[in-house]
């Protein structure tokens, strides 16, 4: 069949009656948006269809795509996250697409003046966690932003928020930090730790509110999809969009908080395990008595929706390869009253209050957090005084929101 700007329009008017799936029915947006254009596909392994086949292969190899696919760019992890977290990311040739991947992590954030002659739109198909301090949207915003200034279009094929779109938990950041959470130099603030949003939607905010210039933007919407969907009733499979977020149900749920323990030194935010941000711990707690003393700490505390098992692991990778390590692992119990953020907070804090040698906190914990100067405040305040503080700036941020939501 080939494919004419014609069809495509009648496959997108008939996607209802034949029953497409929704990431059918967007591939159909997709081909009549873009036919006839030079095309800058950014991806990584998420970017799958219906099939999980991978559509950067699909859409730069099969005779049937109406738009041409003349380069790639690489996130974080690049894009067929064969990358680790902290590697390095370089320019290279796809011998299976027989394109050029630019890296966009590293020293270059955004596509070049010169590498955007080689397209009229940029793609954007990478499926975020919904947690600021995730890198993709920030590459995302830095890519909207040299397409605004070269007079290219800008697509988001946009997918689902995995934490869900209608809950917002922490501090929006006063600070700009960048690939891990932007904040332009005329907003008071970015996004909370969990934004509650879709990549379409943050791309939709910060165009309209901080870029300059902005950038023509169009956003593929997922057909269907409601802001309260969970990620198992979507009935898609999960695609690792990093190499140490392996599982939905484990990983994703605790990330927006236990990812705080990146930036606590002595401590082990559970990479090189086979579930990292789960299992935490340090090796001053390899001793069953200490271990065990720091698990009924925490479930004193009675959070809501989580319980932690003491749990014991060597880390064949990391900070502490080969060093063994006593914790706990985290089991939400109901993901509906947990707060992943309060959680993670409460977690540092007590093991910094029970392990004082041993423990110290990072200058990074605080662009990590959003919240300037956690690593002297967090000793001396409590968790409900940090949320307190920032309940204003969550208001502020809320109402900003509430004009880009695209799913109801």
């Amino acid at each position: 069949m080939k494919w004419t700007a014609l069809t495509v329009g009648v496959l997108a008017l008939l996607t209802v009656a034949h029953a497409l799936t929704p990431v059918e029915q967007q591939l159909a947006e997709l081909y009549k948006m873009l036919a006839g254009l030079r095309v800058g596909m950014i991806a990584n392994p998420t970017s799958v269809d219906e099939h999980l086949d991978f559509l950067p292969d699909v859409l730069a190899l099969s005779p049937n795509v109406p738009f041409n696919i003349t380069v790639f760019f690489a996130p974080e992890h690049g894009i067929r996250g064969d990358k680790q977290a902290g590697a390095t990311v370089e320019d290279y040739y796809d011998p299976v697409t027989g394109r050029m991947v630019y890296s966009l992590h590293g020293s270059r954030r955004g596509p070049s003046d010169e590498q955007l002659q080689l397209v009229d739109a940029l793609l954007f198909d990478v499926q975020d966690v919904g947690v600021r301090f995730y890198t993709y949207v920030w590459t995302m915003t830095y890519a909207m932003e040299a397409a605004a200034r070269n007079g290219k279009t800008f697509v988001v094929l946009d997918r689902p928020n995995p934490l869900g779109a209608d809950v917002v938990e922490g501090p929006p950041n006063t600070m700009d930090a960048g690939i891990i959470g932007r904040k332009w130099p005329n907003a008071p603030f970015g996004v909370p730790t969990r934004h509650g949003m879709t990549a379409g939607e943050i791309a939709a905010m910060c165009n309209a509110e901080w870029m300059s210039p902005k950038v023509d933007l169009r956003v593929v919407v997922v057909p269907g999809y409601k802001r309260s969907d969970s990620w198992a009733s979507l009935n898609r499979p999960w695609v690792l969009p990093s190499p140490n977020m392996p599982t939905f149900d484990g990983t994703v749920p605790v990330y927006p908080g236990t990812g705080l323990f990146e930036d606590v030194k002595g401590a082990s935010e559970g990479r090189g395990t086979t579930r990292p941000f789960e299992l935490i711990g340090l090796p001053a707690a390899a001793d069953a008595r200490a271990a065990e003393a720091l698990t009924a700490a925490l479930n004193d505390k009675k959070l809501p929706g989580v319980h932690f098992r003491t749990a014991f692991f060597v880390p064949t990778f990391g900070d502490y390869i080969n060093k063994p390590c006593g914790g706990v692992q985290v089991h939400v119990t109901n993901t509906k009253t947990f707060q992943p953020v309060w959680t993670g907070l409460e977690m540092v804090k007590t093991m910094q209050a029970m392990f004082p040698q041993n423990v110290t906190l990072n200058k990074g914990i605080n662009s990590k957090s959003g919240i300037a100067d956690l690593q002297t405040k967090l000793p001396v305040m409590t968790v409900q005084q940090l949320y307190d503080a920032w309940q204003p700036l969550l208001k502020q941020f809320l109402a900003i929101r509430a004009k880009y939501l695209l799913y109801l």
